[in-house]
C-alpha cells in the first residue's frame, strides 16, 4: 500500500466515514449494537480493512447535513448522490448504486404522472439539500418547493400541512405508502440518483483509489452482496464505469 494514498484518504490516521441514515436504502442502525449497517457502513469497512487503519463512523441523517460537514472538516469519506454542485467541492467515485427519486401524493390527488407537478398551486415537500432537492430546485419551474431538514420530517409536514407531493427515494416511500390507503406513490421518476463515495476536493491519491476500489467491488457482487443483506431489493448495482 502507497503511504501517499493512506496519508490522502485518511491523514489523521483513522478513517472517518460520514453515514446518512437519511437514506435507509444506504444505511440503517443496527438495533442491537446501535451501529450502522447497510451498503455504505459494509464498503467503508472494506476500506479500513484494505489500508489496514482504524476507522470511525460519523452519522447524520440527511445528506445535506453530510455537504454541510464537509467545511468543517468532519469527515474524509463519505456516501453521496453524485450532483453537480456537490461536484464542486467532493471528487467521486463512479457510482456504485442506482436508485430511484418519485412522489408520493394522496390516493385522490388529481395528479396522475410525474409530468402533472410541475404546475402553479403545487407544493413539494423536500429534505433540504437531498440529491432530489438540489435536482428539482433546477428543473421545477412552477411548483413550489417546501423544505424540511430531513427526509422524514418533509414526510410529516407534507401529511400535516397537506401539501400536495412528497418528494423523496422511490424504495422508502414506496415501503410508507404500503400500509397508508390514503397515499399512493406515482408510477415511474422524476430522476435516476447515482450513488457514489466522495472525499473533499483535492485528494488525488485517494479519489484514483477510491474509483478503483469502487469498480473491484461491483465487480466482484460486493455491492449487491451486501444490499442483498439488509433486503435493498429495489436498488441496482451500477454498470461499470470502465
Amino acid at each position: 500500500m502507497n503511504d501517499d494514498v493512506k496519508r490522502d484518504i485518511a491523514p489523521g490516521g483513522t478513517l472517518r466515514v460520514a453515514i446518512n441514515y437519511g437514506n435507509p436504502v444506504l444505511a440503517q442502525k443496527d438495533p442491537a449494537s446501535g451501529e450502522p449497517r447497510g451498503v455504505s457502513a459494509e464498503i467503508a469497512r472494506e476500506l479500513a480493512r484494505r489500508l489496514a487503519i482504524p476507522h470511525a463512523f460519523v452519522t447524520f441523517d440527511a445528506a445535506g447535513k453530510v455537504f454541510e460537514a464537509l467545511s468543517r472538516g468532519a469527515w474524509d469519506v463519505a456516501f453521496m448522490a453524485i450532483d453537480p454542485k456537490r461536484a464542486a467541492e467532493i471528487d467521486f467515485t463512479p457510482p456504485y448504486l442506482i436508485i430511484e427519486g418519485s412522489y408520493m401524493v394522496p390516493a385522490d390527488s388529481p395528479l396522475q404522472a410525474i409530468d402533472d407537478v410541475d404546475r402553479p398551486g403545487v407544493r413539494i415537500a423536500v429534505g433540504g439539500g437531498s440529491a432530489y432537492d438540489l435536482y428539482l430546485t433546477r428543473t421545477i419551474k412552477q411548483a413550489e418547493i417546501v423544505r424540511a431538514p430531513t427526509g422524514n420530517e418533509a414526510i410529516a409536514m407534507f401529511e400535516r400541512d397537506k401539501l400536495e407531493v412528497a418528494a423523496g427515494v422511490k424504495s422508502p416511500l414506496l415501503r410508507y405508502a404500503q400500509s397508508r390507503p390514503d397515499l399512493r406513490v406515482m408510477d415511474g421518476r422524476f430522476m435516476v440518483i447515482e450513488q457514489a463515495m466522495g472525499v473533499p476536493k483535492g485528494r488525488t491519491h485517494a479519489v484514483r483509489y477510491l474509483r478503483t476500489m469502487m469498480e473491484e467491488l461491483k465487480a466482484s457482487g460486493f455491492v449487491a452482496d451486501a444490499l442483498a443483506r439488509t433486503g435493498q431489493h429495489d436498488a441496482l448495482v451500477a454498470p461499470s464505469a470502465a
